[in-house]
């Protein structure tokens, strides 16, 4: 199983980012996708989780609850992250995950594959 991110840069505040993950070599419709970051110094944190199949359930952590959406293609292999009024705290390098099963999950340890992780710099 591969997850490929994308979509990381620098941007000011109040910007809007576009994250992207593409997965392969899993049934990727069957299972959850999720978001974590990652700033420096910092532990990771859940940012916002997608439930399989229809992708009818969302979860978002309070800080991205109302700026940031989580959205998939299954017809495409992908989730992305719509993140918008960026603040400098959500500098962090992001990775996508993907699921031990189909329910929205946010604990890291309910992701059963991750991918590299790109890089989100929000400047003030």
């Amino acid at each position: 199983v591969q997850l490929q991110a994308s979509g990381g840069g620098l941007v000011q505040a109040e910007g809007s980012l576009r994250l992207s993950c593409a997965a392969s070599g899993r049934a990727f419709s069957s299972y959850s996708m999720g978001w974590f970051r990652q700033a420096p110094g910092k532990a990771r944190e859940f940012v916002a989780a997608i439930s399989g199949w229809s992708g009818d359930d969302t979860y978002y952590a309070g800080s991205a609850k109302g700026r940031f959406t989580i959205s998939r293609d299954n017809a495409k292999n992908t989730v992305s992250l719509q993140m918008n009024s960026l603040k400098p705290e959500d500098t962090a390098v992001y990775y996508c995950a993907s699921g031990r099963g189909g329910m929205v999950l946010t604990a890291s340890y309910q992701y059963a594959y991750w991918g590299q992780g790109t890089q989100v710099t929000v400047s003030s």
